[in-house]
């Protein structure tokens, strides 16, 4: 049982991977305005999916970003993006606000 839970696990943090790699590779430097806010609107969206992620199987949100990036595969473009995660409390989702390094 435990190990089926790590194999859907494993396929989930896969899946966001292949989804961050492909918002990252439409939302290059040279894209405009409207694209890199929904790129930074997809960001937002993974970062608090794989906080809520993480709660729903450790029990507590994490408190800092980089839990994220070493425990559920998160890989965000440092360069073109600030992400400004706030956690809250163990049991209350962070504030999730990604940032372009552009404007």
């Amino acid at each position: 049982m435990k190990k089926a839970k790590k194999i859907r696990l494993l396929v989930i943090v896969l899946v966001l991977l292949v989804i961050i790699a492909a918002a990252a590779g439409l939302f290059s430097k040279k894209a405009g305005g409207e694209e890199r806010a929904e790129a930074r609107a997809s960001i937002e969206e993974t970062v608090s999916r794989l906080a809520l992620q993480c709660y729903l199987i450790e029990g507590a949100y994490p408190q800092g970003l980089e839990y994220l990036e070493e425990n559920y595969g998160l890989i965000v473009n440092q360069e073109d993006y600030l992400i400004v995660y706030t956690p809250l409390a163990e049991n209350l989702p962070p504030s999730v606000r990604v940032l372009d390094r552009e404007e």
